[in-house]
Protein backbone atom coordinates (compact mmCIF):
# COMPACT_ATOMS: atom_id res chain seq x y z
CA UNK A 1 0.00 0.00 0.00
CA UNK A 2 1.63 3.76 -1.09
CA UNK A 3 1.83 6.51 1.19
CA UNK A 4 -1.21 7.74 -0.27
CA UNK A 5 -3.12 4.80 -0.46
CA UNK A 6 -2.78 4.57 3.30
CA UNK A 7 -3.76 7.89 4.32
CA UNK A 8 -7.15 7.85 2.00
CA UNK A 9 -7.56 4.76 4.11
CA UNK A 10 -7.58 6.52 7.00
CA UNK A 11 -9.53 9.77 5.64
CA UNK A 12 -6.74 11.82 5.99
CA UNK A 13 -6.41 12.56 1.89
CA UNK A 14 -5.66 15.90 1.02
CA UNK A 15 -8.64 17.88 -1.39
CA UNK A 16 -6.84 19.17 -4.72
CA UNK A 17 -7.71 22.57 -3.17
CA UNK A 18 -6.23 22.06 0.67
CA UNK A 19 -3.21 19.94 2.47
CA UNK A 20 -5.82 20.57 5.77
CA UNK A 21 -7.11 16.17 6.79
CA UNK A 22 -10.74 15.41 5.82
CA UNK A 23 -12.00 13.86 9.04
CA UNK A 24 -13.02 10.39 8.38
CA UNK A 25 -16.15 11.14 10.60
CA UNK A 26 -17.39 13.14 7.16
CA UNK A 27 -17.93 10.12 5.36
CA UNK A 28 -21.99 10.14 7.60
CA UNK A 29 -24.10 11.60 6.13
CA UNK A 30 -27.67 11.71 7.49
CA UNK A 31 -31.05 10.89 6.62
CA UNK A 32 -32.48 14.64 7.61
CA UNK A 33 -30.31 17.24 9.48
CA UNK A 34 -30.85 18.68 12.69
CA UNK A 35 -32.99 20.92 11.51
CA UNK A 36 -35.25 19.62 8.93
CA UNK A 37 -38.42 18.29 9.08
CA UNK A 38 -39.80 15.09 7.01
CA UNK A 39 -43.49 15.32 5.80
CA UNK A 40 -45.18 15.40 8.53
CA UNK A 41 -47.00 11.45 8.35
CA UNK A 42 -42.91 10.29 7.70
CA UNK A 43 -42.20 12.38 10.62
CA UNK A 44 -44.86 11.31 12.86
CA UNK A 45 -44.04 7.20 11.86
CA UNK A 46 -40.63 8.04 13.21
CA UNK A 47 -41.12 10.10 16.20
CA UNK A 48 -43.60 7.11 17.35
CA UNK A 49 -40.50 4.54 16.83
CA UNK A 50 -39.18 6.48 19.12
CA UNK A 51 -41.43 6.14 22.05
CA UNK A 52 -41.32 2.71 20.84
CA UNK A 53 -37.52 1.92 21.17
CA UNK A 54 -37.86 3.84 25.02
CA UNK A 55 -41.66 2.95 26.24
CA UNK A 56 -40.47 -0.71 28.15
CA UNK A 57 -37.65 0.89 29.77
CA UNK A 58 -39.32 4.19 30.83
CA UNK A 59 -42.18 2.58 32.32
CA UNK A 60 -40.30 -0.64 33.71
CA UNK A 61 -38.79 1.80 36.36
CA UNK A 62 -41.40 2.70 38.19
CA UNK A 63 -42.85 -0.58 38.49
CA UNK A 64 -39.76 -1.90 39.51
CA UNK A 65 -40.05 0.86 42.24
CA UNK A 66 -43.56 0.18 42.96
CA UNK A 67 -42.81 -3.59 43.41
CA UNK A 68 -40.21 -2.94 46.21
CA UNK A 69 -42.08 -0.50 48.70
CA UNK A 70 -45.16 -2.59 48.14
CA UNK A 71 -46.83 0.36 46.38
CA UNK A 72 -50.75 0.09 45.61
CA UNK A 73 -52.39 -0.99 42.22
CA UNK A 74 -53.17 3.23 42.27
CA UNK A 75 -49.69 4.74 43.13
CA UNK A 76 -47.88 2.30 40.24
CA UNK A 77 -50.36 3.55 37.89
CA UNK A 78 -49.68 6.98 38.95
CA UNK A 79 -46.48 6.03 38.49
CA UNK A 80 -46.29 5.06 35.10
CA UNK A 81 -48.43 8.17 34.13
CA UNK A 82 -46.27 10.55 35.47
CA UNK A 83 -43.14 8.68 33.87
CA UNK A 84 -44.69 8.88 30.65
CA UNK A 85 -46.16 12.67 30.91
CA UNK A 86 -42.53 14.02 31.74
CA UNK A 87 -40.87 12.26 29.31
CA UNK A 88 -42.53 14.13 27.18
CA UNK A 89 -42.14 17.66 28.16
CA UNK A 90 -38.16 17.10 28.89
CA UNK A 91 -37.56 15.44 25.69
CA UNK A 92 -38.85 18.22 24.60
CA UNK A 93 -37.00 21.18 26.37
CA UNK A 94 -34.01 19.01 24.83
CA UNK A 95 -34.77 19.22 21.20
CA UNK A 96 -36.34 22.84 21.08
CA UNK A 97 -34.80 24.83 23.68
CA UNK A 98 -35.13 27.25 25.97
CA UNK A 99 -32.52 30.16 26.23
CA UNK A 100 -29.39 28.46 26.96
CA UNK A 101 -31.36 25.16 27.95
CA UNK A 102 -31.50 22.27 26.05
CA UNK A 103 -29.08 20.55 23.51
CA UNK A 104 -31.29 20.85 20.22
CA UNK A 105 -30.54 17.64 19.30
CA UNK A 106 -32.45 14.61 18.19
CA UNK A 107 -32.14 13.87 22.60
CA UNK A 108 -35.01 11.46 24.04
CA UNK A 109 -35.40 11.50 27.83
CA UNK A 110 -36.79 9.24 30.43
CA UNK A 111 -36.57 7.90 34.00
CA UNK A 112 -33.22 6.78 34.76
CA UNK A 113 -31.88 3.25 35.45
CA UNK A 114 -28.62 4.88 37.31
CA UNK A 115 -31.10 6.54 39.86
CA UNK A 116 -33.12 3.42 40.23
CA UNK A 117 -30.29 1.60 41.80
CA UNK A 118 -29.89 4.11 44.81
CA UNK A 119 -34.04 4.88 44.60
CA UNK A 120 -34.79 1.36 46.24
CA UNK A 121 -33.23 1.48 49.40
CA UNK A 122 -33.73 4.88 49.99
CA UNK A 123 -37.60 4.69 49.59
CA UNK A 124 -37.47 1.48 51.57
CA UNK A 125 -35.70 3.12 54.70
CA UNK A 126 -37.35 7.34 54.11
CA UNK A 127 -40.30 6.56 51.95
CA UNK A 128 -40.57 7.84 48.42
CA UNK A 129 -40.87 11.58 49.46
CA UNK A 130 -37.05 11.06 50.81
CA UNK A 131 -36.08 9.83 46.91
CA UNK A 132 -37.76 12.41 45.37
CA UNK A 133 -36.33 15.32 47.67
CA UNK A 134 -33.26 13.63 47.03
CA UNK A 135 -33.65 14.27 43.45
CA UNK A 136 -34.36 17.83 43.76
CA UNK A 137 -31.13 17.60 44.69
CA UNK A 138 -29.38 16.08 42.15
CA UNK A 139 -31.54 18.17 39.95
CA UNK A 140 -29.23 20.95 41.36
CA UNK A 141 -25.95 18.98 40.86
CA UNK A 142 -26.57 18.66 37.21
CA UNK A 143 -27.52 22.02 36.70
CA UNK A 144 -23.87 23.40 38.10
CA UNK A 145 -22.12 20.48 36.39
CA UNK A 146 -23.86 21.58 33.10
CA UNK A 147 -22.87 25.20 33.82
CA UNK A 148 -19.06 24.40 34.72
CA UNK A 149 -18.93 22.21 31.53
CA UNK A 150 -17.81 25.27 29.62
CA UNK A 151 -14.50 25.08 31.39
CA UNK A 152 -14.47 21.82 32.03
CA UNK A 153 -14.65 20.83 28.39
CA UNK A 154 -10.82 20.18 27.86
CA UNK A 155 -11.26 17.03 30.13
CA UNK A 156 -13.23 15.62 27.26
CA UNK A 157 -11.34 15.28 24.40
CA UNK A 158 -12.59 12.13 21.66
CA UNK A 159 -10.62 9.87 23.52
CA UNK A 160 -12.05 10.34 26.57
CA UNK A 161 -15.52 10.46 24.76
CA UNK A 162 -15.22 7.92 23.28
CA UNK A 163 -14.37 5.83 26.57
CA UNK A 164 -17.46 7.07 27.62
CA UNK A 165 -19.62 6.14 25.11
CA UNK A 166 -17.68 2.62 24.79
CA UNK A 167 -18.73 1.76 28.70
CA UNK A 168 -22.15 3.51 28.23
CA UNK A 169 -22.53 0.43 25.15
CA UNK A 170 -20.80 -2.13 26.95
CA UNK A 171 -22.52 -1.51 30.36
CA UNK A 172 -25.96 -2.13 28.04
CA UNK A 173 -25.23 -4.75 26.29
CA UNK A 174 -26.59 -7.11 29.56
CA UNK A 175 -29.58 -4.92 29.54
CA UNK A 176 -30.27 -5.79 25.89
CA UNK A 177 -29.44 -9.61 26.41
CA UNK A 178 -31.90 -9.53 29.36
CA UNK A 179 -35.25 -8.14 27.09
CA UNK A 180 -33.69 -10.88 24.09
CA UNK A 181 -34.83 -13.57 26.46
CA UNK A 182 -37.86 -12.41 28.15
CA UNK A 183 -37.37 -10.20 30.80
CA UNK A 184 -34.84 -10.50 33.54
CA UNK A 185 -36.80 -12.64 36.47
CA UNK A 186 -39.28 -14.14 33.87
CA UNK A 187 -40.36 -17.24 34.90
CA UNK A 188 -39.72 -18.27 31.33
CA UNK A 189 -36.60 -16.77 30.79
CA UNK A 190 -35.05 -17.84 27.67
CA UNK A 191 -37.61 -20.25 26.57
CA UNK A 192 -38.27 -21.22 22.64
CA UNK A 193 -40.96 -18.68 22.40
CA UNK A 194 -38.95 -15.44 24.10
CA UNK A 195 -36.07 -16.35 21.50
CA UNK A 196 -38.04 -17.30 18.88
CA UNK A 197 -40.29 -13.72 19.08
CA UNK A 198 -36.43 -11.59 19.57
CA UNK A 199 -34.62 -13.57 16.86
CA UNK A 200 -38.17 -13.08 14.57
CA UNK A 201 -37.75 -8.58 15.33
CA UNK A 202 -33.91 -8.82 14.43
CA UNK A 203 -34.34 -10.51 11.27
CA UNK A 204 -37.13 -7.86 10.51
CA UNK A 205 -35.04 -5.33 10.86
CA UNK A 206 -32.65 -6.29 9.25
CA UNK A 207 -33.78 -7.50 6.26
CA UNK A 208 -36.74 -4.13 6.26
CA UNK A 209 -33.11 -1.48 6.90
CA UNK A 210 -31.41 -3.36 3.90
CA UNK A 211 -33.59 -3.83 1.48
CA UNK A 212 -36.98 -1.24 2.39
CA UNK A 213 -36.65 2.27 0.70
CA UNK A 214 -37.16 5.43 2.22
CA UNK A 215 -39.64 5.91 4.92
CA UNK A 216 -39.87 1.85 5.35
CA UNK A 217 -35.89 1.56 5.92
CA UNK A 218 -36.29 4.43 8.24
CA UNK A 219 -38.85 3.15 10.55
CA UNK A 220 -37.27 -0.07 10.09
CA UNK A 221 -36.90 -0.87 13.80
CA UNK A 222 -40.91 0.03 14.04
CA UNK A 223 -41.92 -1.71 11.32
CA UNK A 224 -39.88 -5.00 13.42
CA UNK A 225 -41.73 -3.90 16.67
CA UNK A 226 -44.97 -3.86 15.20
CA UNK A 227 -44.50 -7.36 13.75
CA UNK A 228 -43.23 -9.20 16.62
CA UNK A 229 -46.33 -7.30 18.43
CA UNK A 230 -48.86 -9.09 16.19
CA UNK A 231 -47.47 -12.68 16.36
CA UNK A 232 -46.86 -12.37 20.04
CA UNK A 233 -50.74 -11.97 20.61
CA UNK A 234 -51.46 -15.57 18.99
CA UNK A 235 -48.45 -16.65 20.95
CA UNK A 236 -49.96 -16.09 23.91
CA UNK A 237 -47.63 -13.30 25.26
CA UNK A 238 -49.74 -9.95 25.43
CA UNK A 239 -51.64 -10.09 28.07
CA UNK A 240 -54.46 -6.98 27.85
CA UNK A 241 -55.51 -6.50 31.44
CA UNK A 242 -53.78 -3.99 32.30
CA UNK A 243 -55.31 -1.83 29.11
CA UNK A 244 -58.99 -2.89 29.89
CA UNK A 245 -58.30 -1.84 33.59
CA UNK A 246 -56.48 1.74 32.70
CA UNK A 247 -58.61 5.11 32.60
CA UNK A 248 -59.03 6.92 29.15
CA UNK A 249 -57.97 10.23 30.65
CA UNK A 250 -55.89 11.36 33.66
CA UNK A 251 -54.22 14.48 34.76
CA UNK A 252 -51.28 13.62 37.24
CA UNK A 253 -51.42 15.66 40.82
CA UNK A 254 -48.12 17.25 41.21
CA UNK A 255 -46.28 16.37 44.58
CA UNK A 256 -48.66 13.39 45.33
CA UNK A 257 -45.87 11.98 47.95
CA UNK A 258 -44.22 15.25 49.13
CA UNK A 259 -40.19 15.76 49.42
CA UNK A 260 -38.59 14.60 51.90
CA UNK A 261 -35.01 15.62 52.48
CA UNK A 262 -32.43 13.52 55.05
CA UNK A 263 -28.95 13.62 54.22
CA UNK A 264 -28.59 9.37 53.11
CA UNK A 265 -30.97 10.93 49.75
CA UNK A 266 -28.54 14.16 49.17
CA UNK A 267 -25.73 12.09 49.34
CA UNK A 268 -26.74 9.10 46.79
CA UNK A 269 -29.28 11.24 44.63
CA UNK A 270 -26.37 14.28 44.45
CA UNK A 271 -23.79 11.33 43.26
CA UNK A 272 -25.65 9.75 40.72
CA UNK A 273 -26.38 12.59 39.00
CA UNK A 274 -22.12 13.24 38.28
CA UNK A 275 -22.76 9.41 37.27
CA UNK A 276 -25.61 10.16 35.18
CA UNK A 277 -24.39 13.72 33.48
CA UNK A 278 -21.29 11.59 32.34
CA UNK A 279 -23.00 9.31 30.98
CA UNK A 280 -24.88 11.97 29.29
CA UNK A 281 -21.99 13.72 27.65
CA UNK A 282 -21.32 10.35 26.29
CA UNK A 283 -24.44 10.61 24.68
CA UNK A 284 -24.14 14.10 23.23
CA UNK A 285 -20.61 12.92 21.55
CA UNK A 286 -22.27 9.81 20.33
CA UNK A 287 -25.15 11.04 18.41
CA UNK A 288 -23.12 13.73 16.82
CA UNK A 289 -20.76 11.50 15.73
CA UNK A 290 -22.78 8.74 14.94
CA UNK A 291 -25.65 10.77 13.31
CA UNK A 292 -23.74 13.19 11.77
CA UNK A 293 -20.00 12.34 11.59
CA UNK A 294 -19.24 15.71 13.90
CA UNK A 295 -17.60 16.53 17.21
CA UNK A 296 -20.60 17.91 19.46
CA UNK A 297 -20.59 21.45 19.93
CA UNK A 298 -19.88 23.12 23.12
CA UNK A 299 -23.24 24.49 23.78
CA UNK A 300 -24.54 21.16 22.48
CA UNK A 301 -22.95 19.73 25.71
CA UNK A 302 -23.77 22.53 27.61
CA UNK A 303 -27.13 22.83 27.05
CA UNK A 304 -27.70 19.02 27.42
CA UNK A 305 -26.31 18.54 30.61
CA UNK A 306 -28.10 21.43 31.78
CA UNK A 307 -31.50 19.98 30.67
CA UNK A 308 -30.69 16.97 32.00
CA UNK A 309 -30.83 19.06 35.41
CA UNK A 310 -33.57 21.06 34.47
CA UNK A 311 -35.87 17.34 33.76
CA UNK A 312 -34.91 16.01 36.87
CA UNK A 313 -36.39 19.35 38.69
CA UNK A 314 -39.79 18.55 36.92
CA UNK A 315 -39.60 14.69 37.25
CA UNK A 316 -39.39 16.13 41.36
CA UNK A 317 -42.10 18.25 40.82
CA UNK A 318 -44.32 15.47 39.45
CA UNK A 319 -43.53 13.15 41.67
CA UNK A 320 -42.04 11.02 38.91
CA UNK A 321 -37.95 9.79 39.05
CA UNK A 322 -34.85 11.70 37.72
CA UNK A 323 -35.11 12.02 34.09
CA UNK A 324 -31.67 11.88 31.70
CA UNK A 325 -30.88 11.11 28.24
CA UNK A 326 -31.82 7.51 26.88
CA UNK A 327 -28.74 5.67 25.10
CA UNK A 328 -31.28 3.20 23.25
CA UNK A 329 -32.42 5.98 21.45
CA UNK A 330 -29.48 7.53 20.56
CA UNK A 331 -28.28 3.95 19.16
CA UNK A 332 -31.68 4.54 16.95
CA UNK A 333 -30.64 7.52 15.44
CA UNK A 334 -27.29 6.03 14.37
CA UNK A 335 -28.92 3.33 13.19
CA UNK A 336 -31.63 4.65 11.26
CA UNK A 337 -29.23 7.82 10.30
CA UNK A 338 -32.38 10.40 10.99
CA UNK A 339 -31.52 13.34 13.06
CA UNK A 340 -33.77 15.79 12.42
CA UNK A 341 -34.70 17.12 16.43
CA UNK A 342 -38.37 17.99 15.08
CA UNK A 343 -39.09 13.74 14.54
CA UNK A 344 -37.96 13.76 18.14
CA UNK A 345 -40.48 16.78 19.14
CA UNK A 346 -43.28 14.66 17.84
CA UNK A 347 -42.40 11.46 19.50
CA UNK A 348 -42.34 14.12 22.71
CA UNK A 349 -45.83 14.58 21.52
CA UNK A 350 -47.17 11.38 21.85
CA UNK A 351 -45.20 10.65 25.18
CA UNK A 352 -47.25 13.27 26.46
CA UNK A 353 -50.35 11.60 24.95
CA UNK A 354 -49.54 8.83 26.38
CA UNK A 355 -49.42 10.16 29.94
CA UNK A 356 -52.51 11.82 29.51
CA UNK A 357 -54.49 8.73 28.28
CA UNK A 358 -53.00 5.79 30.30
CA UNK A 359 -55.16 3.04 27.94
CA UNK A 360 -52.92 4.22 25.36
CA UNK A 361 -49.88 3.64 27.32
CA UNK A 362 -51.70 0.45 28.68
CA UNK A 363 -50.85 -0.96 24.92
CA UNK A 364 -47.88 -0.07 24.46
CA UNK A 365 -46.74 -1.26 27.95
CA UNK A 366 -47.78 -4.25 27.80
CA UNK A 367 -45.42 -5.53 24.73
CA UNK A 368 -43.39 -8.26 25.72
CA UNK A 369 -39.41 -7.49 26.61
CA UNK A 370 -38.45 -10.22 24.08
CA UNK A 371 -39.91 -8.17 21.03
CA UNK A 372 -38.40 -5.27 22.18
CA UNK A 373 -35.11 -7.15 23.31
CA UNK A 374 -34.99 -8.22 19.45
CA UNK A 375 -34.51 -4.37 18.60
CA UNK A 376 -32.83 -3.31 21.65
CA UNK A 377 -29.59 -5.54 20.87
CA UNK A 378 -29.04 -3.33 17.85
CA UNK A 379 -30.12 -0.23 19.57
CA UNK A 380 -27.68 -0.95 22.64
CA UNK A 381 -24.57 -2.18 19.78
CA UNK A 382 -24.55 0.92 17.70
CA UNK A 383 -23.67 2.49 21.27
CA UNK A 384 -20.53 0.49 21.03
CA UNK A 385 -20.13 1.16 17.55
CA UNK A 386 -20.40 5.32 17.97
CA UNK A 387 -17.69 4.60 20.60
CA UNK A 388 -15.73 2.82 18.39
CA UNK A 389 -16.14 5.76 15.60
CA UNK A 390 -15.18 8.52 18.43
CA UNK A 391 -11.92 6.75 19.15
CA UNK A 392 -10.79 5.08 15.33
CA UNK A 393 -10.95 8.98 14.40
CA UNK A 394 -8.29 9.94 16.77
CA UNK A 395 -4.28 9.39 15.85
CA UNK A 396 -3.85 6.52 18.70
CA UNK A 397 -0.85 6.46 20.11
CA UNK A 398 0.85 4.14 22.27
CA UNK A 399 -0.39 6.02 25.55
CA UNK A 400 -3.56 6.53 24.11
CA UNK A 401 -3.97 2.74 24.28
CA UNK A 402 -2.97 2.50 27.43
CA UNK A 403 -5.46 5.15 28.28
CA UNK A 404 -8.59 2.71 26.57
CA UNK A 405 -7.01 -0.34 28.26
CA UNK A 406 -6.75 0.83 31.79
CA UNK A 407 -10.22 2.54 31.71
CA UNK A 408 -12.06 0.38 29.92
CA UNK A 409 -10.46 -2.85 31.74
CA UNK A 410 -10.39 -1.41 35.20
CA UNK A 411 -14.03 0.94 34.97
CA UNK A 412 -15.90 -1.88 33.18
CA UNK A 413 -14.53 -4.55 35.55
CA UNK A 414 -16.11 -2.87 38.68
CA UNK A 415 -19.06 -3.08 36.98
CA UNK A 416 -19.35 -6.41 35.89
CA UNK A 417 -17.81 -7.59 39.14
CA UNK A 418 -19.25 -5.41 42.10
CA UNK A 419 -18.36 -7.41 44.87
CA UNK A 420 -14.69 -5.71 44.48
CA UNK A 421 -16.27 -2.62 46.09
CA UNK A 422 -18.25 -4.29 47.89
CA UNK A 423 -16.49 -3.39 51.53
CA UNK A 424 -16.18 0.38 50.62
CA UNK A 425 -18.80 3.02 51.69
CA UNK A 426 -22.05 2.76 49.72
CA UNK A 427 -22.22 6.12 47.85
CA UNK A 428 -18.43 5.07 46.88
CA UNK A 429 -19.79 1.42 45.69
CA UNK A 430 -22.57 3.10 43.74
CA UNK A 431 -20.26 5.43 41.65
CA UNK A 432 -17.82 2.82 41.08
CA UNK A 433 -20.20 0.02 39.88
CA UNK A 434 -21.04 2.62 37.91
CA UNK A 435 -18.49 1.85 35.43
CA UNK A 436 -19.04 4.71 33.85
CA UNK A 437 -17.88 7.05 36.79
CA UNK A 438 -14.73 5.00 36.96
CA UNK A 439 -13.99 4.79 33.70
CA UNK A 440 -14.65 8.54 32.63
CA UNK A 441 -12.49 9.56 35.91
CA UNK A 442 -9.17 7.01 35.14
CA UNK A 443 -9.51 8.23 31.43
CA UNK A 444 -9.39 11.94 32.56
CA UNK A 445 -6.60 11.06 34.65
CA UNK A 446 -4.11 9.23 32.17
CA UNK A 447 -5.06 11.68 29.25
CA UNK A 448 -3.98 15.04 31.39
CA UNK A 449 -0.61 12.65 32.68
CA UNK A 450 0.53 12.19 28.79
CA UNK A 451 4.12 12.28 28.56
CA UNK A 452 5.43 15.38 26.36
CA UNK A 453 7.64 14.69 24.21
CA UNK A 454 10.63 16.89 25.28
CA UNK A 455 10.71 15.03 28.52
CA UNK A 456 11.09 11.80 26.74
CA UNK A 457 7.54 10.32 25.72
CA UNK A 458 8.90 7.03 26.53
CA UNK A 459 5.23 5.48 25.82
CA UNK A 460 5.17 7.65 22.43
CA UNK A 461 7.95 7.22 20.92
CA UNK A 462 7.50 6.03 17.54
CA UNK A 463 9.73 3.77 14.67
CA UNK A 464 12.33 6.22 13.27
CA UNK A 465 12.10 7.32 9.69
CA UNK A 466 13.60 5.32 7.41
CA UNK A 467 16.48 7.14 5.40
CA UNK A 468 18.06 5.94 1.75
CA UNK A 469 16.24 2.57 2.80
CA UNK A 470 18.06 1.28 6.04
CA UNK A 471 16.26 1.33 9.10
CA UNK A 472 17.29 3.40 12.01
CA UNK A 473 18.68 6.46 10.32
CA UNK A 474 17.00 10.13 10.28
CA UNK A 475 15.48 12.12 13.08
CA UNK A 476 12.51 10.08 15.52
CA UNK A 477 9.01 11.59 14.62
CA UNK A 478 6.06 12.02 17.29
CA UNK A 479 3.61 12.55 14.98
CA UNK A 480 1.36 9.81 14.73
CA UNK A 481 0.38 10.48 11.17
CA UNK A 482 4.11 10.58 10.83
CA UNK A 483 4.02 7.64 12.72
CA UNK A 484 1.55 5.50 10.28
CA UNK A 485 3.52 6.85 7.17
CA UNK A 486 6.46 5.28 8.25
CA UNK A 487 4.66 1.75 9.54
CA UNK A 488 3.10 2.16 5.85
CA UNK A 489 6.52 2.04 4.29
CA UNK A 490 8.05 -0.59 6.42
CA UNK A 491 5.47 -2.97 5.30
CA UNK A 492 5.64 -2.22 1.70
CA UNK A 493 9.28 -2.75 1.24
CA UNK A 494 9.08 -6.14 3.01
CA UNK A 495 6.69 -6.54 0.71
CA UNK A 496 8.71 -6.01 -2.11
CA UNK A 497 11.29 -8.87 -0.74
Amino acid sequence: MSQRDHRRSEGTEPSSDSSKPVSAGSTIKPRYGVDEMPPLGEGMLLGLQHVLVMMASNVTIPIILATAIGATTGETTFLVQVALLVAGITTLIQTVGIGPIGARLPIVQGTSFGFLVVSIPLAQQYGIAAVLGGALFAAAVQMIFGFALRWLKVLFPPIVSGVVVLVIGIGLLPTGMNLFGGGAGAEDFGSWTNLGLATLVLIVLLLTYRYGRGILSAASVLVSLVVGYIVAIPAGKVDFTEVAEADWFAIPTPLQFGLEFPAAALIAMGAMAIATSVETIGDLAAITKSGAGRQVKDRELTGGVFADGVATAIASFFSALPNTTFGQNVGLVAFTGVMSRHVVSLGAGFLILLGLVPKLAAVIAVMPSAVLGGAAVVMFGMLLGAGIKLLADTNLDRHDLLVIAVSIGVGQGLAVVPEVSAMLPESLELLLTSGVVPATVLAVIMNLARPKPEAGAHLDVNLPKRANGAAGKGPRTTEPEAAGSDLTRLSTDADRH
